[in-house]
């Protein structure tokens, strides 16, 4: 499990510090990743980078990890804080395009060293 942390904490600081290139070399070509502003999944690399460039036109999203562990069925869930705020760095008040700050699971699914699905959940 310690390589496949290792992926995942790259990929949040990759994410923190906008690098979409940086973390798309981590998912998987065919990636089915959860769409935490409007809900449902994307598919693929170039729907994940057309994502999160639209997501950071509209609000700014940090989330720091401070926990993992694998479930059963070989999942990793990193419990994650996750802190969203406008485009001036003020806190954003409510809920605002399915984010706001929480804690919350984060489940990914890796095959192969890549990221292949991820999922969020509320956090227990």
């Amino acid at each position: 499990m310690d390589d496949d942390v290792k992926t995942l904490e790259r990929i949040y600081n990759r994410f923190n510090a906008r690098d979409i290139d940086g973390v798309l070399t981590a998912l998987t070509d065919d990636v089915v990743w959860a769409n935490g502003m409007d809900g449902g999944h994307i598919h693929g690399c170039e729907a994940v980078r057309e994502y999160w460039t639209r997501q950071w036109t509209i609000v700014s999203p940090h989330v720091e990890p401070v926990g993992f562990h694998r479930t059963d069925d070989g999942a990793i869930i990193a419990e994650v804080r996750q802190s969203v705020r406008d485009l001036e760095g003020k806190p954003l008040q409510g809920q605002t395009h399915g984010l706001k700050d929480k804690t919350v699971g984060h489940v990914f699914r890796l095959r192969e060293g890549k990221v292949a699905r991820f999922d969020i959940q509320d956090a227990a």
